[in-house]
């Protein structure tokens, strides 16, 4: 295995896609059942794609094909013979850091990416490319500069952090590495470093600073400096269709709008687009107080993610909504009409 120092996969020589803006892929997807999944299914069956959602859990969705993300088993079958593999499949870290749900977050992440690498290894026609999700969180915590997926920093040794953030690190590590020691030389490789994706889904992280912020609590955070890296649903949507097509794009992605700022500017953004004059600020320890009665941890709320597209970018991919302003306006009507 070649690694760089920032963490992302060495470049190696893999065959083009191929794949033509007019042909009607099968593309099927792990995990596919959460917020992402929804977009993306939604999106891609709108285009006339053919979408296979992998599920351990059914129940939320009747048409998928059962797995238990972990084993290979009969669903492997739906990706042999499939165009595109986007595996999203994760436990979610909104929770609290205990070490029973550290251990759940690192587990479900990378032994379902061995499961799906394994799959594609036996696959006799392999898919053309496999998109695997990871995390923005990778990268190091910083005010001072951007983290793109050249320059940036991959996170894990910053001072003044607490040290248990290293183990969001390690996830995400595993995680990439796991997809990287996958045998499949015939399948592209991409990894989605991504930032939180902002959208109109109940439960949502959109939808849960909406109800802080019509609760006036939608203020500063221990001063607000730390920086918020996002990318609005559609620009999500159409970045991974992009880096489907784009057959000379391989390993790390950042997923994430050009712009992160920094989160008391995200606040006032946010109740200005729902016309909320008011946003009582919280210290530090008020947030770790109101994050154990949320089931969440302050992580997720204080680490600073400024991180930025740069490959997206250099590739000509241009985001429909690239200023928190318009992603915001455009999130809090889309919401009120429904």
């Amino acid at each position: 295995m070649r690694v760089n120092r920032h963490g992302a996969e060495a470049p190696r020589e893999v065959q083009g896609s191929g794949m033509s803006t007019n042909e009607a892929l099968k593309i099927v997807i792990p995990g596919g059942t959460g917020q992402l999944g929804h977009y993306l299914s939604r999106g891609f069956r709108a285009q006339g794609h053919q979408v296979v959602i992998l599920s351990r859990d059914c129940r939320t969705d009747p048409e998928a094909v059962q797995w238990d993300g972990r084993t290979v088993g009969s669903w492997a079958e739906q990706i042999d013979g499939s165009d595109v593999v986007i595996n999203l499949a994760g436990r979610s870290v909104n929770c609290r850091y205990t070490d029973a749900n550290l251990h759940a977050m690192m587990a479900s992440r990378v032994d379902s990416t061995r499961a799906v690498g394994l799959a594609i290894e036996r696959a006799t026609r392999p898919p053309k490319v496999w998109l695997q999700m990871s995390t923005a969180t990778i990268y190091a915590h910083r005010y001072d500069a951007a983290n793109d997926e050249a320059t940036g920093m991959i996170g894990g040794d910053e001072p003044g952090v607490p040290a248990y953030w290293s183990f969001s690190i390690d996830i995400a590590k595993a995680w990439e590495l796991a997809q990287y020691e996958a045998d499949a030389p015939q399948t592209r490789k991409v990894v989605l470093r991504t930032a939180m994706v902002m959208g109109v889904y109940p439960g949502g992280v959109f939808d849960v600073l909406v109800g802080l912020t019509r609760q006036y609590l939608g203020g500063s955070i221990a001063g607000g400096r730390q920086f918020v890296s996002w990318i609005h649903q559609h620009d999500f949507v159409r970045a991974v269709e992009f880096l489907i097509r784009r057959d000379d794009i391989q390993g790390p992605v950042n997923l994430a709008a050009p712009n992160p700022v920094p989160q008391r500017e995200f606040m006032a953004t946010l109740r200005r687009a729902l016309r909320k004059r008011v946003g009582l600020p919280a210290t530090k320890w008020m947030v770790e107080i109101g994050a154990v009665f949320m089931k969440t941890d302050t992580e997720l709320i204080l680490k600073s993610r400024r991180v930025t597209p740069k490959r997206l970018l250099d590739a000509g991919f241009s985001f429909e909504f690239a200023t928190w302003e318009s992603a915001a306006a455009d999130l809090v009507n889309r919401g009120s009409e429904q």
